[in-house]
């Protein structure tokens, strides 16, 4: 029988700066991905002809909304009890104990938080620049799934959210865990994400789609969740509480998310065509 396991025992360090702080491929990963993200909206803004002087400041709002949210979204969803205790670690990359500060830099950071955390940061940023809401949603779902995209190959190269065995000598062997074919479930995502980046980068082009404003971030926000509650039936549970739960926390913050992309999608669908207009020097989508 031909083995198609893959043994997976890279370290999650690429080197250590000044002998004391990790430089994680995680870390360039989620750079990375925020910064390919970036371009992806800059180019569709300029075609839009919207002001380009605002999109830095789109861009520092999302950056600290996926950052804060990520992180307050693990600590409140996945580890209450501990961070409800240390609530300074929520926001520090150190760990307290004794009063000794180690660094430990943000090693938990949870999707659906930060998906809120940017959803109310563009809402402030369309509230300010009045920029229609659901326009700057759909742009910045394009970058977005892209970035997604290079965070879960982030997971990877940490050897973390793994898949259960496979029950055959296919799958990853991480090292660091185990000897045991798992399923690689942040490949899946990763795959599953960058399909989703390429169909609304299409469908952004087509004139249907694109008049139809608010309509792509419906289909972004149901495709990315449905892909994540079908995945999440091949991962390891996070946390220990979810093993007596019939489905887990992940899946269960889908639902919600999948629901509400559904009813955006056919919300906009029905109210046709959204035309711009300028006014006061700016671009009002209404």
């Amino acid at each position: 029988m031909i083995n198609l396991a893959v043994v997976w025992d890279i370290s999650p360090e690429i080197t250590r700066l000044f002998g004391v702080f990790p430089l994680r491929y995680y870390s360039l990963l989620f750079a990375g991905g925020l910064m390919l993200g970036y371009l992806v909206v800059k180019n569709i803004y300029k075609k839009e002809g919207l002001p380009m002087e605002q999109l830095d400041k789109l861009a520092f709002y999302v950056f600290i909304a996926t950052i804060l949210g990520a992180r307050l979204g693990h600590c409140l969803f996945y580890e209450p009890e501990y961070y409800l205790r240390h609530p300074l670690e929520m926001i520090l990359p150190f760990q307290i104990t004794n009063g000794d500060f180690k660094f430990t830099g943000f090693q938990g950071l949870a999707s659906h938080g930060g998906i809120l955390g940017v959803f109310i940061a563009i809402y402030l940023f369309s509230r300010k620049t009045k920029i229609h809401f659901f326009k700057i949603l759909d742009m910045v779902s394009i970058g977005g799934a892209l970035t997604g995209a290079f965070i879960r190959l982030g997971n990877l190269m940490n050897s973390e959210i793994i898949g259960l065995p496979t029950g055959s000598n296919y799958g990853f062997i991480f090292k660091s865990v185990d000897n045991i074919p798992r399923h690689p479930a942040q490949l899946y995502e990763s795959i599953a994400y960058f399909l989703i980046f390429i169909l609304l980068f299409i469908l952004y082009k087509i004139p249907t789609y694109k008049k139809k404003t608010g309509l792509i971030f419906g289909i972004f926000f149901t495709l990315l969740f449905i892909a994540r509650f079908l995945i999440e039936f091949v991962k390891e549970n996070q946390v220990n509480f979810e093993d007596d739960m019939a489905i887990n926390m992940g899946q269960a913050l889908s639902i919600p998310f999948i629901l509400l992309g559904v009813g955006i999608m056919i919300w906009k669908w029905k109210t046709g065509e959204q035309k711009p207009k300028k006014k006061n020097n700016t671009f009002s989508y209404k």
